[in-house]
């Protein structure tokens, strides 16, 4: 009997993280560093690439030089914002995200992974407050790997853990960067168009608006027709 793995990024796929990933960025930019007018979309290089990247994408949109010692103040810094906001707000997941890991779990042929390049604290926090079951999961964060997306040890190391070979894996992404490490990884790739358009997507196999519209049986057939 052939297995399938289901790896799921967690910023921007599971819940709608990225809207509040950009207002705590904002927010570090404006009290450390004294800069105004910051937009979400400055950081858009940094996507799916770990907290580091992410901020150094917008000072670079701001033609600001950070020392190490910055960035990891910054990051420290956008971290404590982020946790703050959704100690605050609700965080429900996107429509069809539950539904679909459930089916996948309930299922005797998947196994189901969260691959995320975010540190274990904030991950956390986003797959609680979406009320993802991460705990019955193989789960992967920033910290275990050495290699930030778009290199695919990420998820060659989701895929190792379920004991799939990552052919008969299917990643499901929100950010170029992430497309281009499952592809590298040698897994199939849904994105789905929460964080960004889809022509900046098209390198993956199915590019969607919503998880709604995948089910089981779609993610089957594109591992066979890989």
């Amino acid at each position: 009997m052939d297995l399938y793995g289901l790896i799921f990024d967690v910023d921007g796929v599971i819940a709608d993280t990225e809207a509040v990933n950009a207002r705590a960025s904002i927010k570090v930019f404006e009290d450390l560093f004294g800069i105004k007018g910051v937009k979400r979309q400055d950081f858009e290089a940094g996507l799916g690439r770990g907290a580091e990247e992410y901020v150094k994408a917008a000072a670079g949109v701001h033609g600001l030089e950070l020392t190490e010692e910055q960035v990891e103040k910054a990051t420290q810094l956008r971290q404590e914002y982020f946790l703050r906001i959704l100690s605050q707000e609700p965080l429900p997941s996107f429509p069809g995200v539950l539904k679909l890991m459930n089916k996948a779990m309930q299922s005797e042929y998947f196994e189901v992974a969260i691959a995320t390049s975010g540190t274990f604290e904030k991950s956390r926090a986003v797959l609680s407050a979406a009320k993802v079951p991460y705990q019955k999961m193989v789960y992967i964060k920033g910290d275990d790997v050495t290699n930030k997306k778009p290199d695919p040890e990420l998820f060659l190391l989701a895929a190792e853990r379920m004991g799939i070979e990552p052919a008969n894996c299917v990643v499901i992404e929100d950010a170029p960067n992430g497309v281009q490490a499952a592809r590298a990884a040698g897994a199939g790739c849904i994105a789905v168009t929460n964080s960004t358009d889809a022509a900046k997507l098209c390198e993956a196999d199915l590019v969607c608006d919503s998880l709604k519209l995948v089910d089981l049986e779609t993610i089957i057939k594109l591992i066979q027709n890989k």
